[in-house]
């Protein structure tokens, strides 16, 4: 593995080297400044894997060398170090993760074998990252042509209790099954949805292939709460509220086993409209999620006029919260909050022991993220359930 080490003082690129070598791990490249550390990762592919990188430095901070990395699509393993403060660290890991680099973590001088131990074994134990077809951009014919013609595919990612670990529902992901693309992700259409007036067909053909997995699940004998993500675009139909009931009916579901998740990503362009159609799906029965909570336009007011009966925390606070305390204490506030006005709550990017750990002794409500499960395909979700079922015990304190 090829590792790039870059720090302004001499005495620390060689303490961190000798470090490494003593994991088996010889093959450094120690830089004193970003813009030699930016010559050796543009000279070649592969010329860096694994990139340590200090913020304070002279000439170009490391800030700025983060910058530089995301321009040149730097696609190898970062890890951030410094003596400064905390949140100034895990601001510098925030912006990293905003450009879309692959960020295993932060390191506090001086570094620690044992902190060192811990970010390599995440580095080789990472996921291996999907391959997303190609980063282009879709028309609205094009999307258009794929809604029709089918190929929006639901994938489902299950929701368990943090009490018991019984299972309790699933959200709903919509993939596109592009025919010369392959497995499309939503980042790269929903906008275009949005921006041309197709949400709504969109919406439509993902709820009733949810609504369709769900009946034939109850035929096999699983009860499971059903959520669908809506877009604030969907919100401005004064139908919209009859619509999903006519489709529930339809199903022939309960409208009390259905939650819509509802992302406020941008402004409601009608707060008076959007209000009276999330009041009267309430009025339906039919359940109301504020989806990553915390971010975005998702706020008290929010909590305060509309009536949702549940609370998404969203993954940006959730994994790591028990070692960062700004995130912890907004957890924990959120989840006070949510138990005071009667909502359930649930833990979005739960991705190892430690946030699972964390948020049952917290007593959130619900958790979801890889640590539980992986988005599958309705298919394969009563064979998981087999498997879940045997693991939970040593989740949640059972006697097998």
């Amino acid at each position: 593995m090829n590792i790039l080490l870059i720090d302004d003082d001499p005495l620390m690129l060689k303490l961190l080297a000798r470090q490494l070598a003593k994991f088996g791990l010889g093959d450094v490249t120690a830089c004193e400044r970003a813009h030699d550390a930016l010559v050796v990762v543009e000279a070649r592919r592969g010329a860096a894997e694994l990139i340590f990188c200090d913020l304070q430095m002279p000439e170009m901070d490391g800030v700025e060398f983060v910058r530089q990395l995301a321009h040149i699509g730097f696609k190898g393993g970062l890890v951030l170090v410094s003596g400064e403060d905390e949140r100034i660290l895990q601001a510098a890991e925030k912006l990293a993760r905003a450009h879309k680099l692959d960020v295993l973590g932060s390191l506090h001088k001086p570094v620690s074998p044992a902190q060192l131990q811990e970010i390599l074994g995440l580095f080789s134990n990472r996921p291996a990252l999907v391959p997303r077809a190609f980063r282009k951009g879709y028309g609205p014919d094009e999307l258009q042509r794929g809604i029709v013609g089918g190929q929006m595919v639901n994938h489902y990612q299950p929701k368990v209790a943090f009490a018991s670990g019984t299972v309790m529902g699933v959200e709903t992901l919509v993939r596109w099954r592009h025919p010369e693309d392959g497995l499309v992700f939503p980042d790269q259409f929903i906008d275009v949805a949005e921006e041309y007036g197709l949400i709504d067909h969109l919406t439509h053909a993902v709820l009733t292939g949810a609504l369709e997995a769900d009946r034939r699940w109850k035929a096999e004998g699983l009860s499971l709460g059903l959520a669908v993500n809506v877009s604030m675009e969907n919100l401005t139909n004064l139908e919209f509220p009859e619509r999903v009931e006519r489709a529930v009916a339809q199903a022939g579901l309960p409208v009390s086993s259905l939650m819509l998740e509802v992302t406020e990503s941008r402004l409601m362009k009608n707060r008076l409209e959007s209000l009276d159609i999330l009041t009267r799906l309430r009025l339906k029965r039919i359940g109301l999620s504020i989806d990553d909570f915390g971010t975005g336009h998702s706020s008290l007011v929010q909590l305060r006029d509309i009536p949702f009966s549940e609370l998404k925390i969203d993954r940006g606070f959730v994994h790591g919260a028990h070692r960062d305390a700004s995130a912890r204490a907004i957890v924990e506030a959120s989840l006070s909050m949510a138990r005071h006005l009667g909502m359930t709550t649930v833990a979005e990017g739960v991705e190892d022991r430690d946030d699972w750990d964390f948020l049952r002794a917290s007593g959130c409500d619900l958790a979801q993220g890889w640590f539980v499960a992986k988005p599958m395909p309705a298919a394969e979700l009563p064979d998981w359930i087999a498997e879940w079922d045997l693991r939970r015990p040593s989740l949640v304190g059972e006697q097998s």
